[in-house]
């Protein structure tokens, strides 16, 4: 509804109180209610989830129209990276937020800093959630509440043009709440409890879910060893059960990500139910390491398989878990894949041991001979090492061509000295195109960096406290924090004006009128930053 049409409904609610309401002022009123867009987290996943799929099938037609998002671990963090972007590129298009379960785990668990193993509390994901839509809501309320003031002053300066040309700007306004990928690990329990976690979430405003196929109470970062993966079937039941808490609340283009650390994991808790050979079970134990045993070789205790007509024995270690054999790992990703995508799956999340383009792109081709429209989540991690790996990729790419590498030696070509040489411009320049060309080669159709904001806030703090406590002492902040946010127009320079001081005025005024008192009056030392 347009910021008239508001005044004019308003005004005829107000006018219908017989003078009860006189003093409501329906713009006013009209100025709240735009403030607050959404009402409820599932307003807020409904309108989320329908431009995923827009942008799912934007991408579909164009590689080049793929998606990215940042993890944030609390609610400013997400604020002040949409208010950036709105900043600096005019647009929240293709832009969104991710919410990490291992920053979850590090920085919101009330048992304190966690690993990424599914051991904090179900409840803190929802919360963050809601935690996040709840500072991009008051992010809208402010930047509109600077457009009413502009408003204001335009009218009374008698500027017609200029208030029309803000009231345009009013009724065109692109919110701050953007789409968040939620980590739901591996779903905290079985079927049941990821249903019952699902819905609180999308209650929060989530229109995206992943979930991993890993054993629940076994988790392990994806970049961890010892990670342990459940059959299929157990997998599809939380696929399910996330579907099913979707169509429940009315969220019914819910997006789910299902994501397979088969790559990487090298072990099962579980063999496989299999009713006929070459059904889902049967391939699933088919990647097993086995050995072929007679009826007079078993041993107490044995698990055996029965496969055309030989018995099987798994190899089975100390911790009662099976094994995989060695090289299976794409293989299984890309049956993960497939097999998620049949059941109800939305998006693909393949966790790699490295961020190369043609190994993504290598099992992504096999998915999509079956399916030709799958759509891959790629975490581009800070665990991977991007500045080693892509000049090791460049090293073994020049090598290859015959080209002289004499000059560089491949396990040190982390060192600075390298950083002007041709290799390391080259791998640079790989690592910056590397969504561009992921998207266009290896179907990703959403790129994020799950804890980038965990080493932000570090390396920020290290380098004020290096300075603060140190001989700069007070220029230390001054020339490095507020000064740059001065020159780059950071809005928390004014920090009570972000903090929502002035929407608070506002208010004050509404319920009040000359009777207000006000906190951004003369004395306010926010002045000095206007």
């Amino acid at each position: 509804m347009a910021y008239q049409d508001h005044i004019i409904e308003m005004s005829q609610l107000i006018k219908s109180k017989n003078g009860t309401w006189d003093g409501i002022n329906p713009e006013s009123v009209a100025r709240m209610r735009l403030q607050n867009r959404f009402k409820t987290g599932l307003e807020i996943a409904r309108y989320n989830a329908a431009i995923m799929r827009k942008d799912m099938a934007a991408y579909d037609l164009d590689p080049t129209k793929y998606t990215q998002s940042l993890g944030c671990w609390h609610g400013f963090i997400g604020q002040q990276k949409m208010i950036s972007i709105k900043k600096h590129f005019g647009t929240t298009d293709r832009k969104y937020l991710y919410l990490s379960g291992w920053m979850v785990a590090a920085l919101r668990s009330e048992f304190g800093p966690l690993p990424d193993q599914s051991m904090h509390e179900k409840t803190s994901v929802p919360a963050l959630i809601e935690e996040l839509y709840t500072f991009l809501r008051q992010a809208d309320a402010r930047e509109l509440g600077l457009m009413f003031r502009d408003l204001d002053a335009a009218r009374a300066a008698g500027d017609k043009k200029r208030e029309q040309e803000i009231i345009d700007a009013v009724d065109n306004y692109q919110t701050h709440v953007v789409p968040i990928i939620a980590d739901i690990d591996a779903g905290f329990g079985n079927a049941e409890a990821t249903y019952l976690l699902a819905k609180k979430m999308i209650e929060a405003g989530a229109c995206a879910l992943q979930i991993e196929n890993q054993v629940s109470d076994e988790k392990q970062c994806g970049h961890q060893d010892g990670k342990v993966t459940v059959p299929h079937e157990d997998f599809i039941q939380k696929i399910r059960a996330c579907r099913y808490a979707f169509l429940e609340l009315g969220v019914d283009d819910g997006i789910i990500v299902t994501r397979t650390d088969s790559l990487g994991a090298g072990l099962t808790k579980q063999i496989a139910v299999s009713h006929e050979p070459g059904d889902i079970g049967d391939q699933y134990n088919s990647f097993l390491d086995c050995e072929e045993v007679a009826p007079s070789d078993m041993k107490n205790g044995d698990v055996v398989l029965n496969r055309n007509g030989k018995l099987l024995r798994p190899k089975r270690l100390p911790s009662n878990l099976f094994q995989f054999r060695e090289g299976t790992g794409a293989d299984r990703c890309v049956l993960d894949s497939i097999t998620s995508l049949q059941n109800g799956s939305d998006l693909l999340w393949i966790e790699t041991e490295k961020p190369h383009v043609e190994q993504i792109a290598s099992m992504m081709d096999r998915i999509r001979e079956v399916i030709p429209n799958a759509k891959l989540v790629y975490n581009n991690s800070p665990s991977f090492n991007w500045t080693l790996n892509f000049r090791q990729q460049v090293y073994d790419a020049y090598k290859a061509a015959g080209k002289d590498v004499s000059a560089y030696d491949r396990d040190k070509l982390m060192s600075i000295d390298y950083d002007a040489t041709e290799l390391a411009i080259e791998a640079d320049e790989k690592i910056r195109t590397f969504q561009a060309d992921g998207a266009k080669r290896a179907g990703i159709f959403h790129h994020l960096i799950t804890l980038p904001t965990y080493h932000t806030a570090a390396l920020s703090t290290d380098n004020l406290a290096k300075r603060y406590f140190g001989d700069e002492a007070m220029l230390g902040y001054v020339k490095q924090v507020q000064r740059e946010e001065i020159r780059q127009g950071i809005a928390c320079v004014k920090h009570q004006n972000m903090s929502g001081s002035d929407i608070g005025d506002d208010h004050k005024e509404y319920f009040a009128g000359e009777a207000a008192l006000k906190a951004g009056g003369v004395h306010n030392t926010m002045n000095q930053f206007a």
